[in-house]
């Protein structure tokens, strides 16, 4: 078992509180609606889906073919500093890929008015190598694509989450 990270960064017009309300407040119910093609539903398991301890379950549709689902726990929502910190507890690569990963984004305002998302994923490798370049793509990819999904639905309505 290794332990490795992945850092990954997004620019956004939108401003901070924007796409913090939107993605990481609201994203259970929103997030459905904009990728419908890749996550059918995302369940509230425990908490109010937003707050710590909060359990939710992302579930995909077809389109994923190696697993069905993926169950999060928030472990750090920081309202004020834009920070959000979730562990995954099953589904996914877990077992798979990886023995366990956490993830942590960062909203930072810009001067331009947008922000920069800043994208931490901590994991503990199964065998005794780090995950591939390929591997560790398509995991910050996943998680962005949420994200870049949200954003450009933030651009299109901009008075949506403001």
């Amino acid at each position: 078992m290794v332990s490795g990270t992945i850092l990954a960064e997004y620019t956004s017009a939108v401003p901070a509180d924007r796409l913090w309300k939107a993605s990481f407040c609201d994203g259970h119910n929103l997030i459905p609606k904009l990728l419908p093609g890749i996550i059918s539903s995302i369940d509230i398991l425990e908490g109010d889906g937003a707050g710590v301890g909060s359990v939710k379950k992302f579930n995909f549709t077809d389109v994923i073919k190696d697993y069905s689902y993926v169950k999060d726990r928030v472990e750090v929502m920081d309202q004020e500093n834009h920070i959000v910190r979730y562990s995954t507890l099953e589904g996914g690569v877990i077992g798979v890929k990886v023995k366990s990963y956490s993830v942590e984004v960062s909203l930072t305002s810009t001067n331009e008015g947008g922000c920069l998302s800043k994208m931490k994923i901590e994991y503990e490798s199964i065998g005794d190598s780090l995950l591939s370049e390929e591997d560790a793509n398509d995991m910050q990819q996943g998680i962005f694509a949420m994200v870049k999904a949200i954003d450009a639905y933030l651009v299109e309505n901009p008075t949506a989450y403001a």
